[in-house]
């Protein structure tokens, strides 16, 4: 997986009852936009470092408006 500064990582739910989650990425720690990511989540507004697994994927800022929240 590789990212940027400035795209989004949208993370689908594993279990039932969770909910999809978004996080826009805040830096890049990893040589060649590898992770880990800083990331600051939506619905916390908190920055953590992230390591991303399965069903995560990339997405560019500007088609971020099809994954709504839920």
């Amino acid at each position: 997986m590789k990212a940027n500064t400035g795209d989004w990582l949208v993370v689908e739910p594993v279990h039932l009852g969770e909910h999809r989650r978004r996080g826009l990425v805040t830096g890049v720690r990893g040589p060649d936009g590898e992770p880990p990511y800083l990331v600051r989540w939506t619905e916390t507004d908190r920055e953590t470092l992230f390591f991303p697994g399965e069903g995560t994927r990339v997405v560019a800022a500007a088609d971020i408006g099809r994954y709504a929240e839920g």
